[in-house]
């Protein structure tokens, strides 16, 4: 068995493509939108075929998204080194995301930084 594919509502659906096709190397197909309830989505495939949908439709709420909390935690992508995890981090500081953590060699032996990134979310960049 594998997994399919992670969803992820978003606010900003154009925004949230460009974050992981500019920043992640992600490519988005061309997009549904069913006029009827407003839905919109786009499925963005990434190397190693692991696939992510990122949805917006009208009346979604938007709850705090403390990072301590239940749910999930956040969704990593490995970048092949050490070196790219170092070069991503600074770019994606430089382009304001917050990073919280890292780039480091975590207790468990993973080198890593995370980022919060996509209206709360966390991000975790990996070797």
């Amino acid at each position: 068995m594998r997994m399919e594919h992670v969803a992820l509502y978003v606010n900003d659906l154009e925004g949230a493509k460009a974050f992981f096709t500019n920043f992640l190397g992600g490519v988005p197909n061309d997009g549904y939108h069913n006029v009827k309830t407003g839905f919109r989505s786009y499925f963005i495939r990434f190397d190693g075929g692991a696939r992510l949908e990122i949805m917006n439709k009208p009346g979604m709420v938007d709850a705090p998204k403390d990072l301590n909390r239940t749910g999930w935690a956040h969704v990593a992508f490995s970048v092949g080194s050490a070196e790219a995890v170092d070069e991503l981090t600074a770019r994606l500081k430089e382009s304001g995301y917050a990073v919280v953590s890292g780039p480091r060699t975590t207790g468990d032996g993973y080198y890593e930084s995370c980022i919060v990134a996509l209206e709360g979310n966390q991000i975790e960049i990996t070797v």
